[in-house]
């Protein structure tokens, strides 16, 4: 055997143990200290350099420091929720106009295509706000916030599928194995917090078909895996085993994350492999948070007005719930936060459905900006609503359809205008025809308010410098305040 192929053999083993061991080390630590030595003699957590990013200096001036991505997992009815479409409600019982469905792509429907029949809008629109939007009945608390939201109704997606959309919405692409956009933030600018994660992801369940999502949605792919997200449990202990056994001495703690993090030190001298030094950052974070986050998890604090404008008392699994710990995070300088809701896919009985998911996620995501607002952080704080694509106009049975033509999100702070619809859909709700938003779009946007130019955001893998808008992407100035 070569010196060139022994070093290869060496090398993919020691990746699949660090790679392996990382997690599971983390997790081990996590029952074995405790959080007052941390304070208690020298540590190595103080030889361990805080990431600060590789944009330095920043592009140009940013206007938000975190971004709270609300996540309406299984494609929500924009016809249902923020796309106000009477025309639609004219037509609805009579057969689709050929003229829209022609040629084009459609999920589950595509064998139906001379059965296809309008679906109006199962619930009512009405204006909201001074700015008078047009927002869906089901919606009202999303409705008292309609002057500090910019709604796009002009969305495009390339997936028809739920995990390739949320793939290509997460990454950029709809190939698999790229860092998801928390992931590249991380690596661009690095977070604000010495002792939780940068990049945390909860989520929740209700109201319709709970799609399953992977965690690779939010990995980090070929960059360095200090910079994956790290899923909290939105109910019981966040994060398993921190808490540290009975009867375990602080001198036999000390005494093994000393010797740990001196063997990681010798192996990242000799090897030189990024995640060796993961595991090093990892293994004092998992420390650190042994005593951060039960003071994030302890609400007891929250004034009663506040957990009465959320809906929740805490700690009970609910989106609510996951949305005041998202408060909480961001106070605590989490720079990426993302919450799943799991209900919003409605192939059928769309009336009822889609209003009893909205019950479940319309008081929190408005509380959450309102909170913000009130605390002096929204201007900092991008707040992002929306799912991985839409619903049809077309029927199928009660129910609706994925649809990738045309879909609504909106966002709110972080430098972008409240109180204004951007783009629109045709009169049924078919395709965007009006300043037409790709998911591209709206990763190159949130790049540019933390001012980064999302054409400079790269990192060198096989040969290419790849970016999370890939080669595609413009930002959308026309909705920057």
């Amino acid at each position: 055997m070569s010196p060139w192929e022994r070093y290869q053999l060496q090398h993919s083993r020691r990746t699949f143990l660090g790679r392996t061991s990382a997690g599971m080390g983390t997790l081990a630590l996590g029952a074995l200290l405790q959080p007052s030595l941390f304070a208690a003699g020298a540590s190595d957590a103080e030889s361990v350099p805080q990431w600060n990013g590789v944009v330095q200096p920043l592009h140009f001036p940013p206007k938000c420091k975190r971004v709270i991505h609300l996540c309406m997992a299984g494609g929500a009815s924009h016809l249902e929720t923020l796309d106000y479409k009477p025309k639609l409600a004219e037509l609805d019982g009579q057969p689709m106009p050929k003229s829209f469905t022609d040629g084009q792509q459609i999920a589950q429907l595509q064998g139906q295509r001379d059965k296809l029949k309008c679906l109006g809008p199962t619930h009512a629109f009405q204006k909201f706000g001074e700015s008078g939007q047009q927002i869906s009945s089901i919606l009202p608390h999303i409705g008292s916030i309609a002057d500090d939201i910019c709604i796009i109704n002009s969305m495009q997606t390339d997936q028809i599928n739920h995990d390739p959309a949320h793939t290509l919405m997460n990454t950029g692409t709809s190939i698999p194995g790229r860092p998801s956009m928390g992931s590249w933030l991380l690596y661009g600018l690095g977070s604000d917090s010495q002792d939780l994660p940068g990049y945390v992801v909860m989520t929740s369940v209700g109201g319709g078909q709970s799609q399953p999502i992977a965690s690779r949605q939010w990995h980090s792919g070929f960059l360095p895996s200090q910079f994956q997200g790290v899923e909290f449990r939105s109910k019981g202990d966040p994060v398993l085993y921190v808490n540290s056994p009975g009867g375990v001495a602080l001198k036999q703690q000390r005494q093994v994350i000393d010797a740990v993090q001196q063997l990681n030190r010798l192996g990242n001298e000799k090897f030189h492999d990024p995640e060796i030094a993961t595991r090093i950052s990892q293994y004092e974070l998992a420390f650190k948070m042994q005593t951060s986050v039960p003071d994030l998890m302890n609400i007891a604090g929250e004034p009663k007005h506040i957990l009465e404008m959320y809906g929740t008392e805490g700690g009970d699994g609910s989106f609510a719930s996951n949305c005041l710990l998202a408060r909480r995070l961001a106070e605590r300088g989490v720079r990426f936060i993302q919450l799943y809701h799991r209900g919003w896919d409605h192939h059928g009985n769309i009336k009822n459905g889609a209003a009893v998911t909205a019950k479940l996620v319309d008081q929190g995501s408005a509380a959450l900006v309102k909170d913000l607002k009130q605390r002096g952080m929204l201007d900092d704080t991008l707040i992002i609503w929306g799912g991985e694509f839409g619903r049809t106009p077309m029927a199928q049975g009660t129910g609706r359809d994925h649809h990738i033509k045309a879909f609504s999100t909106w966002l709110a702070g972080g430098g972008i205008q409240g109180g204004i619809t951007y783009g629109a859909s045709d009169e049924l709700g078919y395709a965007a025809v009006d300043k037409i938003t790709h998911v591209n779009d709206l990763h190159a946007t949130m790049l540019a308010q933390f001012g980064i130019d999302h054409e400079k955001l790269t990192y060198r893998f096989q040969g290419r410098d790849f970016r999370l808008t890939d080669v595609h992407g413009h930002v959308v100035q026309d909705i920057l305040a």
